[in-house]
């Protein structure tokens, strides 16, 4: 899920991601710094490993260092694997906060409810506009019923 940045949405809108934001921050927070360190860490390895095996020649003196390039390459690539399933993590729960979000409104109807709820389960990358566009339309409707 890409975040936004709330600068030009109005503060309805910006309170309801800021909600949002409360629940998936620190997860966010350990999946930069999961992605912070796997790149550097597969980075150095493939780099050394491959310099050691393709241009020096095979001794006993080498061996250690390729076990140590090997792990060090086996931690990053652990990192990144699980930055990828902290992303899918994310990705969870905004979409169960958002449907949760649309169920609770009691302006939206219940027909409009469930065709934004589908859009966001065939289109999960694009639940946050799904999100914005159904916050638009519950603060329309809500301004329809106050001046009707």
């Amino acid at each position: 899920m890409n975040i936004i940045t709330t600068k030009n949405l109005p503060l309805f809108i910006t309170k309801e991601l800021e909600q949002l934001h409360k629940k998936i921050g620190p997860i966010m927070v350990k999946t930069s710094k999961y992605m912070f360190w796997s790149f550097p860490l597969i980075t150095i390895s493939l780099i050394n490993l491959g310099f050691s095996l393709f241009f020096m020649p095979f001794t006993d003196e080498v061996i250690p260092s390729l076990l140590i390039y090997a792990i060090i390459g086996a931690i990053g690539f652990a990192l990144s694997k699980e930055a990828r399933y902290k992303k899918r993590e994310i990705q969870s729960i905004s979409s169960n906060y958002i449907i949760e979000r649309i169920r609770k409104s009691e302006v939206v109807t219940e027909g409009r409810q469930q065709d934004y709820i589908t859009k966001l389960k065939d289109q999960p990358k694009l639940a946050l506009h799904f999100f914005i566009e159904f916050l638009n339309e519950e603060k329309q409707r809500e301004q329809r019923n106050l001046y009707s």
